[in-house]
């Protein structure tokens, strides 16, 4: 008999870890190979993750709702297959993943010993969200290496760090708060005297009592005065959180603005939808438009589809565009558009439409939401004029189109300027100011506009 671990798999580039949401097989039940095992659900998409080999189930590492790192060992598998070194591995393995076996259970009993081989080498895994926070915080590598953690192999969660900062704070706080030289704010002065007091008590209390001047501190922020309503963040917005503050954490953003009159696109479209609907069997939306734009001053302006890993630049030689879409409970995901350079107008329409209704109907997969270059999203459709996109990591820009709106124009023409009536819309562009320079961005967002301007209104589709 063979044991086969089945580990989380990679969902995308930016994802490093993912909930388990549902085991669909329990310990001792038979599965077949590529038959579902437990769905999973990251900051993205839902999923499934199927079995990769045919056999019998012998050990669930996770319970649900555990968030797990990507490449973790999530399950055994028993299979028929016969070992090479049958007696070997059996005895190997409890002792290589002691610290994974059931990291429920075992997490505040191991903690020590896991936390410090890993800092004893200097070769510790710390995910990006790790050493965002520890970043920003003003943690060191030294603190990072001496910090226990409760993850596998020894490893500091997001829990683990957050704790360790919200610890530290108190300390701080403590000292301040017993310091015979403690300073008031204007507010406190009026209270001087019954702050000394304060202080006095504080430096009587014995170590066991400093947890109260801890809990004080923390009060207010958990009390809220007036007529409020208290929502906890579901999964889905607390992983959106985190994706949108790294993304502010690791990316300079600088936004550029545009405005383009799309008359001769708009009146386009309104000559030729109902044809394009029954030719094509699908609706012909702005959307494949923009893309279409978006994809031609693309191929002018690569570095805009591309990203960063230290100090190299990867030019994405594919162009697969994302395009934001709204879920039903009103959060937004962005499904990809593979090689978006190689479709024509009809390609694109259909490539959209189908995202779009399987995002409404949430009939996602992974792959739809894997492998993105270059984001655009349309504001216009909540009715905003233009906005200040955040960039959807690993990616270096984001593009916004706004609402459409008629608007009086001055024309300037061979025989003198005229007012007219035109169709107009704001554009905007947030990029990553690491390699996009204001020049590249905002000449590159000014050619997405002129394409949209000079649209042929006589064009075939």
């Amino acid at each position: 008999m063979a044991i086969v671990d089945l580990v989380m798999p990679k969902m995308g580039e930016s994802i490093m870890e993912a909930t388990v949401l549902k085991w669909l097989k329990k310990e001792g039940d038979a599965v077949q190979m590529d038959e579902t095992v437990l769905e999973i659900a990251t900051d993205k998409v839902d999923s499934e993750v199927p079995s990769t080999a045919e056999g019998v189930i012998t050990e669930l590492l996770y319970k649900e709702n555990d968030v797990v790192p990507i490449g973790s060992i999530i399950a055994r598998i028993k299979t028929g297959a016969e070992e090479t070194a049958a007696p070997a591995t059996p005895a190997k393995t409890p002792t290589a993943d002691n610290s994974v076996s059931h990291p429920q259970t075992n997490t505040y009993s191991n903690t020590t010993n896991t936390a410090t081989a890993p800092s004893g080498n200097g070769n510790r895994f710390y995910s990006p969200l790790v050493l965002n926070i520890a970043a920003q915080e003003g943690i060191s590598l030294s603190e990072l290496e001496a910090m226990p953690g409760t993850g596998i192999e020894g490893r500091v969660t997001k829990k683990d760090i957050l704790e360790y900062v919200s610890n530290k704070k108190n300390k701080s706080q403590q000292k301040v708060e017993s310091s015979p030289f403690t300073v008031h704010s204007p507010a406190q002065a009026s209270g001087k005297a019954e702050s000394s007091q304060v202080a006095v008590q504080n430096q009587s209390q014995s170590s066991t009592e400093n947890a109260t001047p801890a809990t004080v501190v923390n009060q207010p922020s958990t009390t809220y005065s007036g007529n409020v309503e208290i929502i906890e963040m579901d999964r889905m917005r607390k992983l959106i959180a985190d994706h949108m503050v790294r993304s502010k954490q690791t990316s300079p953003h600088v936004t550029s603005f545009s405005e383009a009159d799309v008359t001769n696109l708009v009146m386009w479209r309104e000559k030729v939808k109902k044809e394009f609907e029954k030719r094509e069997g699908t609706k012909i939306t702005f959307t494949p438009l923009f893309i279409e734009a978006i994809v031609r001053c693309i191929k002018k302006f690569p570095i805009v589809n591309s990203s960063v890993d230290g100090d190299r630049i990867i030019i994405k030689k594919d162009i697969n565009i994302g395009m934001a879409a709204a879920l039903p409970n009103g959060n937004l995901i962005v499904p990809v558009i593979k090689n978006a350079d190689q479709l024509n107008l009809v390609g694109l329409a259909k490539q959209v439409n189908t995202l779009a209704d399987n995002a409404r109907n949430n009939k996602l997969k992974s792959e739809d939401i894997q492998g993105g270059t270059f984001t655009m999203t349309n504001v216009g459709t909540f009715g905003s004029l233009m906005g200040t996109p955040i960039i959807n990591q690993p990616q270096v820009a984001i593009l916004a189109v706004g609402a459409i709106k008629k608007r009086p124009v001055v024309i300037e023409t061979p025989h003198g300027d005229s007012i007219a009536i035109r169709h107009m819309m704001y554009l905007s562009m947030s990029y990553d100011h690491r390699i996009v320079d204001g020049s590249v961005g905002a000449t590159f967002l000014t050619a997405v506009a002129n394409e949209l301007e000079n649209f042929n209104i006589d064009r075939e589709f």
